[in-house]
């Protein structure tokens, strides 16, 4: 079947770049784009005018929304507070548990997916939190997960999370790494199962990923046997690495090395390697210690920084700076990483942090950006077929709406919709050439009732904290609110 999609701008690619087409067109058939530019003459059988609108490459979220998002619970926790948020030695001791059903935890999924297809993304690689879990991911939730995903359509990269270790607070409130070894090497084993069950499914849009959470929550003998097991299935890897201060300088203090250092020293990094984050490196504001070009390490060995502004921002750091790590010939990717899961905010944060630190626009504009979310992702995933509208792509194509007053008056698209636009003006989602998503509809979802499902998951993951937190502060205490709740004013 051949479909022609049109519309006032088009995104193409010329095979070096993005380049903008006026007044375009795109036709794909079946699954694959087989023309981009103006006055296709062949015959087609059905024509989609989306307007006055971009038509753009779908964005792809390399560390996507996976769950119902707990950070708006942690981006205004004091800094004195925030160990309050973690599992406390207690809770370990009296036998951590899953919070969730099997029915919820196979919710959470659904909840997310459908909302990174109303934000644009045609490809995903999701994370989801373990604060609330017994340990880490379970087979069976990220199953339902793939089939979840398989049915709406979206593209996607997923592997059950594992660890061997995580933080807990003593009673002085002294954080430290629990440790159980075995649950990391049981967590792996599930990883792979999976991937060997699920790679390649629902005609390709499922593929595997192996998932192991924090690097400081990792042993020596788990990180090996993820990188063999990543060339043996020939699947990427995703990370979480340089990171925060906790972890920096745990592992400087067991390894001597920073954790980039250690993860290039375990012949961890590497072109299927993704690190999300990867902005706190030797010689970053924050770190007290270690040295060596950690940006030069990622370099030589291709590994990719999928960088989230917008999370890392909301709590006060940021990549020190995306045009330097451009400059030096990182691949770079983006990532949503929290709710909402919208690149068009994490496009404008990242941007504007990385001019505040450079002092200039060179390699921090929108365009460099946006060639994260789109090109940058299908590098890394080693995929020429995604992160473009080009002959021989993927039909995987997004149509962001100009028409809206909000908008304001056009520019240059890409400038125009990063500026005014937000994940909301997307209304038109293809993926491999089926449509997923039309003026904010998902064919087949009551997205009235998963929003009231959502806010049920939300309220209970929320109550959880209250078990975990090592010094049993009351709700009012532990979430302060923004402003004082009162009954009624007395005047």
């Amino acid at each position: 079947m051949k479909t022609k999609l049109k519309g006032r701008y088009v995104i193409g690619y010329d095979g070096y770049d993005h380049v903008i087409l006026e007044n375009a067109e795109v036709v794909y058939e079946n699954d694959t784009i087989i023309y981009v530019g103006k006055d296709y003459s062949g015959e087609v059988d059905e024509e989609i005018d989306a307007g006055n609108s971009v038509i753009s490459p779908g964005f792809i979220d390399l560390n996507a929304l996976g769950d119902i998002d707990h950070d708006i619970l942690h981006l205004e926790v004091s800094s004195d507070r925030n160990k309050n948020l973690l599992w406390s030695e207690r809770y370990v001791e009296n036998g951590h548990h899953e919070i969730m059903t099997a029915e919820e935890e196979a919710f959470k999924s659904l909840y997310a997916y459908s909302q990174l297809i109303l934000h644009g993304v045609t490809t995903a690689m999701p994370i989801t939190s373990v604060f609330y879990k017994k340990w880490a991911e379970t087979y069976e939730e990220l199953a339902v997960a793939a089939h979840h995903a398989g049915k709406l359509g979206l593209r996607i990269y997923l592997g059950p999370s594992y660890q061997s270790g995580i933080r807990v607070v003593e009673p002085d409130g002294t954080i430290k790494l629990y440790w159980d070894e075995e649950a990391g090497r049981a967590g792996l084993k599930r990883a792979i199962k999976f991937v060997r069950e699920f790679d390649g499914a629902y005609n390709g849009l499922v593929k595997g990923v192996l998932a192991p959470e924090r690097i400081e929550c990792q042993t020596d003998e788990s990180l090996k046997q993820t990188k063999y097991y990543s060339e043996q299935l020939g699947v990427p890897i995703k990370l979480h690495a340089a990171q925060g201060n906790f972890e920096y300088h745990t592992i400087l203090e067991e390894h001597g090395v920073t954790p980039i250092r250690y993860l290039y020293n375990l012949g961890f990094l590497g072109p299927k390697t993704g690190i999300p984050h990867a902005h706190f490196i030797a010689g970053y504001c924050e770190a007290q210690a270690g040295d060596g070009d950690d940006l030069a390490l990622l370099k030589e060995t291709n590994t990719t920084v999928i960088h989230c502004p917008l999370i890392i921002g909301r709590h006060g750091s940021a990549l020190n700076s995306f045009a330097k790590y451009k400059r030096t010939g990182i691949n770079l990717a983006l990532g949503t990483d929290t709710f909402p899961p919208d690149m068009f905010q994490n496009i404008r944060t990242g941007s504007m942090l990385s001019r505040l630190i450079e002092k200039d626009v060179v390699d921090s504009t929108y365009a460099d950006l946006f060639r994260a979310a789109t090109i940058g992702g299908a590098d890394f995933l080693g995929r020429k077929d995604l992160g473009r509208i080009a002959v021989g792509a993927k039909a995987d194509i997004i149509a962001i709406d100009l028409d809206g007053y909000h908008i304001g008056v056009l520019d240059d698209p890409i400038r125009t919709m990063i500026v005014s636009g937000s994940g909301r003006d997307v209304k038109l989602s293809i993926i491999n050439g089926s449509v997923v998503m039309k003026d904010r509809q998902i064919p087949s979802l009551d997205l009235e009732e998963i929003k009231n499902k959502g806010q049920k998951y939300f309220n209970k993951m929320r109550n959880g904290y209250l078990e975990r937190d090592y010094q049993q502060l009351s709700e009012k205490e532990l979430f302060n609110p923004s402003f004082k709740i009162v009954d009624s004013i007395e005047r």
